[in-house]
């Protein structure tokens, strides 16, 4: 067209003319649409703007009011049913990936496992650069949920990430290399990295995570963007009462914590997720770990008095300063590792008549949330998901009402719901202005929630003072394993609920298979977009929940999905690869047959055409342990250290729900001197098993063995039963399941 433009006939004046007008108007559409000096060239004001900007994907939420809502309407309830894949990448792993893609001016960038990061064409997936961190594979004995994280900031032609032993990293947005690097924790404790960065005017806010293990006390800080250095911290939780003299927020905190030399345990209340900003009020907004130890008798004496502030809470300062503006605490004195890291969202809504700034949470507690953003004070909280930790909220202060005992008097605890998985946990929720609904990825899920006596309590990894061991089955024990199964499976349930905030109720729910599923994404095409545990990406009608369109996986989906532009081009993207705590949830979300753990990069497109490789399915097969000749004692012994020490990371009761080993699957030539090797030798460091030698004695490793031993021999019966006789046993169970969960609750 330029050219035909720049060779028109007529007269001499006509051609001077014409091609002077031609030219400057290919100017102006090449200045509108080339691709920027540099990449990455992110500001305040596209960040503030963005909506001026729909096509593109600045931040993880996309903008600071953190909505996972995008204004692209391309793809719509009339044509998503045309969606195919694109293109993809693979990520290199079998291990989860909880990451959204952020996408600027056509490269996106996003986060595997182990803290690496990589560069891509938007339009094509070509890989642009990639950078390791080079984590210690041995620090993974520090996290609580998987060498995951959940993507980067991208600032003034930097991308900028947090890793998993404590590192904030500016990289080069052009090529990926390293430009400075700042330790943010104290590399000595259990400290981590999971969450994605934010950056504010300049400043790369950063929290931490680790609140299941001792040592920690939660904090967020602000580096200079330019060269990393600090510029301000606020501690979530007090530490030695005599270091918080010029900190008002901090001496009002600690007349909540109750026993003398608490703060030797760390707290917890790490800032581990999600963040947002109001560019009007100059707020920063976050949320609050859980208090640690999960036993509050460990952490408060024997009364267990105290709110233990400002764990559990949602805390706004201010940007500038990192001074304290507001705090509302969800769950007082929390108990039941209901943390507050889940997404927060700003939004305004029609509050007693008058247009509202709120910020509003789907809590792990099981209760949602509004709050008015400028003062934190309390507007309404319903519970969206199955609670019994609490009678309600008080109406005018949204303060639990207790619930008559506690769950950690007694020798046999409380079945509760939710479980320490929460109603709702960190996968992304998306609140569309168009429909008014807010998107929750739900689980009912419950938890023998039971002492740990203090002489037992080690302040080791992980120290939770709760008897997990105990809490292995919120069943009685010694059933048969397909009776267990299927009453575990009648008291757990997936959904999505699209979220009323102004009726407090549901307007629609769909039901899934699994719990533990992918976080959401809203769009203006009247969509809602999720992947789920059970291997599908899906898109529903936002009003409805109808759903339109199904494509399906190889994998589980945990991450939330972003959608973006390029040359007019409406792409929708997801990162497909199932782990984080579903380690730990090995029980209710077992693995499949035909299932593949490897994990990908997914990019969607209207008449997209591209295939994955052909998937290699699990099969762990049928165990084939030794013979149990250790005592019933030893096996005791061994079912409290492996779901106290061990269970983090290869799944209560000895039950992966990940492609980490399945113990139950071991070898009969890994027991005995290969067993202690790897568990006190420690000769596994370098992929990621950690020695234990600090914490467990030859004698512990006999024990666990022994357990594991007794594990596999179950695990082998129930899968060798006759295949008639054990769907006969199935389907009986599954009738009778609601009755027992009713009995077991009342018994306990």
């Amino acid at each position: 067209m330029f050219r035909m433009a720049c060779e028109g006939r007529g007269s001499l004046a006509r051609k001077l003319r014409g091609v002077l007008l031609v030219v400057a108007g290919c100017a102006v559409f090449i200045a509108a649409h080339a691709a920027p000096a540099a990449p990455a060239m992110v500001d305040a004001q596209r960040l503030i703007h963005a909506d001026a900007e729909p096509g593109q994907w600045m931040s993880v939420a996309r903008t600071y009011s953190e909505q996972r809502y995008s204004p692209l309407r391309a793809v719509n309830t009339g044509n998503v049913a045309q969606l195919g894949l694109a293109w993809f990448h693979d990520m290199d792993t079998t291990r989860g990936l909880e990451a959204t893609p952020v996408v600027v001016d056509g490269v996106m960038y996003t986060t595997g496992t182990w803290s690496r990061v990589y560069a891509l064409d938007a339009a094509t997936g070509k890989l642009l650069w990639s950078y390791d961190p080079k984590v210690p594979r041995a620090h993974a004995v520090n996290l609580c949920c998987d060498v995951v994280n959940r993507g980067v900031a991208v600032w003034n032609r930097r991308i900028y990430v947090g890793t998993l032993d404590g590192r904030l990293i500016a990289l080069d947005a052009a090529t990926g290399a390293p430009v400075w690097s700042v330790v943010t924790v104290d590399q000595s404790k259990p400290y981590s990295i999971t969450g994605a960065p934010r950056v504010i005017d300049g400043k790369v806010i950063i929290g931490n995570g680790g609140a299941e293990f001792s040592g920690v006390r939660g904090y967020v800080t602000a580096y200079d963007a330019a060269d990393g250095r600090q510029i301000w911290r606020f501690y979530t939780v007090p530490g030695n009462p005599a270091d918080n003299a010029d900190s008002p927020a901090l001496q009002r905190a600690v007349k909540t914590w109750s026993k003398p030399g608490w703060w030797r345990l760390g707290g917890g209340g790490p800032v581990w997720n999600d963040m947002a900003y109001d560019p009007a009020l100059h707020l920063l907004y976050f949320g609050t770990g859980n208090a640690n130890p999960w036993n509050r008798y460990i952490r408060n004496g024997a009364s267990g008095a105290g709110d233990n502030l400002y764990t559990a809470s949602i805390v706004a300062v201010n940007v500038e300063t990192g001074k304290y503006a507001w705090h509302f605490q969800t769950t007082p004195g929390d108990a039941w590792d209901y943390d507050s890291d889940e997404q927060l969202v700003l939004a305004t809504l029609d509050v007693g008549g008058a247009p509202t700034p709120v910020i509003m949470q789907a809590n792990k507690n099981a209760f949602f949330y509004v709050l008015d953003r400028r003062t934190g004070a309390f507007i309404s909280g319903t519970p969206f998901a199955r609670q019994n930790w609490t009678k309600g909220l008080d109406a005018k202060t949204g303060r639990p009402i207790p619930l008559g005992g506690d769950i950690y008097h007694g020798e046999s605890g409380r079945v509760t719901w939710p479980a320490p998985f929460g109603g709702h946990n960190w996968q992304g929720m998306a609140y569309s202005p168009q429909t008014g609904l807010a998107y929750i990825p739900v689980q009912d899920v419950p938890f023998l929630y039971a002492a740990q006596s203090e002489t037992d309590f080690k302040p080791v990894t992980p120290g939770w003072g709760t008897a997990m061991n105990l809490a292995a089955q919120a069943l009685p024990a010694g059933l048969d394993p397909l009776l267990q199964s299927a009453l575990y499976a009648d008291a757990v349930a997936g959904k999505l609920v699209a979220w009323d905030p102004l009726r407090r109720r549901a307007a629609w729910t769909v039901e899934h298979a699994l719990v533990w599923n992918g976080g959401t994404l809203a769009t203006a095409g009247g969509l809602v977009f999720q992947g789920t545990a059970a291997g599908n990406f899906r898109a529903y009608d936002a009003t409805s929940g109808t759903e339109l369109w199904r494509y399906k996986l190889p994998n589980g989906v945990i991450a939330a999905p972003m959608t973006y532009t390029v040359d007019g081009t409406q792409y929708v993207a997801l990162m497909m690869g199932w782990g984080g705590s579903a380690a730990l949830a090995g029980g209710m979300a077992v693995k499949w047959p035909g299932r593949d753990f490897h994990g990908y990069l997914l990019v969607f497109k209207l008449g997209g055409a591209a295939q994955l490789p052909a998937p290699q399915p699990f099969n762990p097969g049928i165990p084939d342990p030794p013979k149990l000749t250790a005592t019933a004692a030893q096996v005791k012994a061994g079912n409290r250290f492996y779901n106290q020490r061990c269970a983090v990371c290869h799944g209560v009761d000895a039950v992966s729900g990940s492609s980490l080993p399945d113990l139950r699957y071991l070898p009969n030539a890994m027991y005995g001197k290969g067993f202690e090797a790897v568990v006190l030798g420690g000769v596994m460091a370098n992929a990621g098993m950690a020695s234990f030698a600090d914490v467990a004695t030859r004698q512990d490793i006999d024990d666990v063995q022994a357990y594991l031993i007794k594990r596999a021999t179950e695990t082998r019966v129930s899968l060798r039963q006759p295949g008639w006789w054990a769907r006969i046993k199935t389907l009986v169970f599954r009738a009778v399941a609601p009755l027992a969960n009713w009995l077991n609750g009342l018994l306990h």
